[in-house]
C-alpha cells in the first residue's frame, strides 16, 4: 500500500482556499499563470478577476465619499428637457438642498439629474454624480464638482444608499423607478436605517400611489404602514424640509 496522503495529494490541488479534485484539475500552479507572459488575455474577463474590479470600485468610491457632508440623493429622468418645468423644479431642489446644508448627489447624467447639480453648484454646494457605464454614452453633466464612474450598477447603488440622508424622486423611467423601489424596500425591511423618500411631481406619481394603495395593500401584499413610507409633494420647499427635517446638517 502506497501513502495515502500522497495518493490523495495526487489527486487533490489547492489554490487558495480552493479545492480542485479529478476533472477540475488544472495545469501548472498560480504563480506560474500570474507570471507567465504566453497565451491569451481571457483571464481579465473572468469572475475572479471581476470581483477585484467590483473591490477596487467599492474602494474608490468610499473614497471618494467618505468625507461628505450630510447628503440627499436626487433621482429622476434622463430625459428631461432643460426649460421644462420638471428641469426647473430639480434646479430649485439641488439648490433648496444646499441651502438646507446638504450636498446633491445624483446620477450624474443629463436631465432632471443635471438639473439638480446644477442647483447645488450655482448655491456654491457640493455637486456629486455617480456615473454608470451604459452602452449609450452619457458622460457626467458639467454641474458636477466631485463626480465618480462606476461599471456596476449594484455597487453605485450602496452609494447613493450609504452617503444619503433621504431621497427626492423626481418623474422618470424605469432606472428611477428601480431607485425609488429598492429605497423602499431597504427601509421597510429595516436593512437601513429609516431616511425620508419623498416623490415630487403628484401628476406623475398619483397612479403608483393609486395602484399601490389599491392594489398591493389591498390584496395584502404589503401592509397600510407602508404608505406611510414616502411622501409626495408638488412644493419644493415642502420637498426640501420633509427630506431634511430627520437628517442632521
Amino acid at each position: 500500500m502506497g501513502n495515502p496522503e500522497v495518493t490523495r495529494a495526487q489527486r487533490e490541488q489547492r489554490r487558495g482556499p480552493v479545492v480542485r479534485r479529478q476533472s477540475q484539475m488544472q495545469s501548472g500552479t498560480t504563480d506560474q499563470h500570474l507570471l507567465d507572459t504566453r497565451g491569451t488575455a481571457d483571464w481579465v474577463h473572468e469572475d475572479p478577476f471581476r470581483v477585484m474590479r467590483i473591490q477596487s470600485e467599492f474602494v474608490e468610491g468610499f473614497g471618494a465619499l467618505a468625507e461628505l457632508p450630510p447628503a440627499i440623493s436626487v433621482f429622476g429622468s434622463a430625459r428631461t428637457q432643460r426649460g421644462t418645468p420638471e428641469y426647473e423644479a430639480g434646479v430649485a431642489i439641488g439648490r433648496g438642498l444646499v441651502e438646507a446644508g446638504f450636498a446633491v448627489i445624483t446620477g450624474g447624467g443629463p436631465g432632471a439629474m443635471e438639473a439638480a447639480n446644477k442647483g447645488a453648484m450655482e448655491a456654491g454646494g457640493v455637486s456629486v454624480g455617480l456615473g454608470i457605464e451604459l452602452p449609450f454614452e452619457q458622460g457626467i453633466n458639467p454641474y458636477v464638482n466631485l463626480g465618480v464612474d462606476f461599471r456596476y450598477f449594484f455597487v453605485r447603488k450602496t452609494m447613493f444608499v450609504k452617503y444619503a440622508s433621504g431621497f427626492v424622486v423626481l418623474p422618470g423611467g424605469l432606472g428611477t423607478l428601480d431607485e425609488l423601489f429598492e429605497a423602499l424596500t431597504l427601509v421597510q425591511t429595516k436593512k437601513v436605517t429609516r431616511f425620508p423618500i419623498v416623490l415630487f411631481g403628484s401628476d406623475y406619481w398619483s397612479g403608483l400611489v393609486d395602484w399601490l394603495r389599491g392594489t398591493l395593500v389591498a390584496g395584502g401584499k404589503a401592509g397600510p404602514h407602508d404608505l406611510r413610507l414616502f411622501h409626495v409633494t408638488d412644493d419644493v420647499e415642502e420637498a426640501v424640509v420633509l427630506v431634511t427635517k430627520e437628517a442632521g446638517a
